[in-house]
This record gives C-alpha cells, sequence and structure tokens, in this order.
C-alpha cells in the first residue's frame, strides 16, 4: 500500500467494508473504526499497521467495497 493519506470518511468506509470481510471483532475493523472517530495520529497509525497485517487479499477486497 503506498502513502496515501486516508481522510477519516474513508477509514469510516474501509472499517464497514472490512465489518463485512473480516467481522465486526477483528482487530483491524476496530481501529479503523477508532481512527474514523478520533482522527488522532496515533490512532490513524494504529489503523494503517492493522490494515498492513491483512492479507493481501481481504485488503484489496476492502479497498474495491469503498471505491465502487
Amino acid at each position: 500500500m503506498d502513502e496515501t493519506k486516508i481522510d477519516a470518511a474513508m477509514m469510516g468506509r474501509l472499517a464497514n467494508a472490512l465489518t463485512f470481510i473480516c467481522g465486526a471483532d477483528h482487530a483491524a475493523t476496530k481501529a479503523l473504526k477508532k481512527a474514523s472517530e478520533t482522527s488522532a495520529d496515533k490512532d490513524v497509525k494504529a489503523a494503517r499497521a492493522q490494515f498492513l497485517k491483512l492479507k493481501h487479499g481481504d485488503r484489496q477486497a476492502a479497498l474495491t467495497m469503498v471505491n465502487d
């Protein structure tokens, strides 16, 4: 994944997509939800780290869902 900035609204949409793909209790889903709510730098950094830990297919599926 490149270093593009993702705003809070996009994080919220990614969290919704990951809820469908990985479940609401998944660490990446929770981190993205928290980052979208707070927009704090530390939360955004944690959400990005969790998102990058996902399998490539799950990341691609989530990104495809929010871009359609």
